[in-house]
């Protein structure tokens, strides 16, 4: 009887049941990782040889681009690259979590919030992999610049990572209950995240729109830099989290658009907690649906 009364604790439908279902989220959860991983040769060594590769030639590519002498640049791409994939691989993966789950939902019932949880936190397992990566290039740079990429000022990445996992939670939730309703959707979002990668500062600095402005008295420049340093959401987490990894080996001190504010973390929360309700509002409007389109 005890059991029972707990079980009914949490409102059928509502996004505080997915603590009933816990152990399955678990299970959902170490499925995918290790689906990921399966048969692969270097298993969990990839998620850091990946992103090492990728940033070693985007580093050469980009250095010839980009002649601002970004100190420490190969860091201040991978900090930058490391955010946006993760939130890219969170919300690409929990966009197909209902459809992909169909025959089980047709068979009994879970909380379908699960689904789209179970993926995005398997990608936040992903991300801590591919810190890994991040480690190794900050130790290579300690040693050939006599300066320590590391201080208890790295710690502070760990609140990245909460504003990051909220904010893709929200944001799948709203394309998985979308996906199953329109199913091109996925092809729209790959379009949009690639001009949100170009539109977020990954491989070049917000500075050099300010000093365009500055220099050629262009409004334009400058309102393209506020719209990247205060409406783009993926800018602002990657900013922090570069603040807590790169800068701490800068020997010149800190440029003032790598510089953060109490805003910085006022605004990321903010997103997060904004996207998380919006997501979870339109996910519990339509979760009743889905099981006519799926």
């Amino acid at each position: 009887m005890a059991q029972s009364k707990n079980k009914r604790t949490f409102k059928e439908g509502s996004f505080l049941e997915i603590f009933r279902y816990k152990d399955l989220l678990y299970q959902l959860v170490a499925r995918d990782i290790k689906l990921k991983y399966r048969r692969s040769f270097l298993g969990y060594l990839w998620s850091v040889l990946n992103p090492l590769l990728i940033m070693i030639i985007m580093s050469v590519v980009f250095s010839f681009l980009f002649q601002r002498g970004i100190e420490n640049f190969p860091i201040y791409l991978l900090a930058g690259r490391t955010v946006f994939e993760c939130m890219k691989t969170a919300t690409n993966r929990a966009l197909n979590s209902i459809t992909d789950n169909t025959s089980l939902l047709k068979k009994t019932y879970v909380s379908k919030f699960m689904f789209p949880l179970a993926k995005i936190t398997a990608a936040m397992v992903d991300f801590v992999f591919s810190l890994g990566a991040l480690i190794i290039v900050m130790a290579i740079f300690s040693i050939k610049d006599g300066i320590s990429m590391f201080s208890f000022l790295n710690l502070g990445f760990v609140l990245v990572v909460a504003e990051v996992y909220l904010f893709s939670m929200g944001l799948g939730f709203f394309l998985a209950q979308l996906n199953v309703f329109f199913r091109d959707i996925k092809y729209i979002y790959n379009a949009f995240t690639t001009m949100w990668m170009y539109c977020s500062a990954i491989f070049y600095d917000v500075g050099m729109f300010y000093e365009k402005a500055e220099k050629q008295s262009t409004p334009y420049a400058l309102y393209l830099a506020k719209i990247i340093e205060y409406f783009n959401p993926i800018y602002i987490y990657m900013k922090q989290f570069r603040y807590f990894v790169w800068t701490p080996g800068l020997e010149y001190g800190i440029p003032s658009w790598a510089q953060i504010t109490g805003l910085d973390f006022l605004l990321g929360f903010a997103y997060a907690v904004l996207a998380l309700a919006v997501g979870i509002f339109f996910f519990k409007r339509s979760q009743d649906k889905f099981i006519l389109y799926i």
